[in-house]
């Protein structure tokens, strides 16, 4: 049987919400944050990451520092809604590396796309050289991020 998220105990929720806040930390660190020793917090560390609910630990870098700070949205209509025409799409987008983010979506439009660019005139080759050509494109309409009001990667665990 697969562990549930409403099976989690307390001390499970404040090793998730620890490691949402600070992915560095040793286990050692962790367990005297969350009030265990170091086998039963590997322990749980462990069991959480086998069951899914921890997929990877990493950095968080700065993208403005790093040149990238062109946050675009790109809604996405595909021309055939064929499952194989989906599916071909998905495996596309996979390998830009630009894409940072892509959802299906409700409504009138197949796709949500976040892309990161350093500018304007990137993402204009960008969308001439790769995202018109994606497979079964029928329609972009992109939607350029004026400013970043919210980002977080915490899931709210309440």
């Amino acid at each position: 049987m697969a562990l549930e998220f409403e099976k989690l105990d307390s001390i499970d929720r404040a090793i998730l919400r620890a490691l949402q806040e600070r992915g560095d930390l040793s286990i050692q660190d962790l367990g005297a944050r969350v009030g265990l020793s170091h086998t039963p917090c590997w322990r749980r560390v462990k069991r959480l990451t086998e069951a899914g609910f921890i997929r990877r630990r990493v950095a968080l870098l700065d993208a403005d520092k790093l040149g990238l700070g062109v946050n675009v949205f790109v809604d996405v209509t595909l021309r055939r809604h064929q499952e194989n025409a989906l599916n071909r799409f998905e495996e596309a987008v996979a390998d830009v590396p630009e894409i940072v983010e892509c959802y299906t979506v409700s409504g009138e439009r197949d796709f949500l796309l976040r892309v990161v660019v350093r500018d304007v005139e990137a993402y204009e080759h960008l969308l001439k050289a790769t995202l018109v050509h994606l497979p079964e494109v029928g329609n972009l309409n992109s939607t350029f991020a004026l400013r970043q009001v919210k980002y977080t990667t915490e899931i709210p665990l309440d």
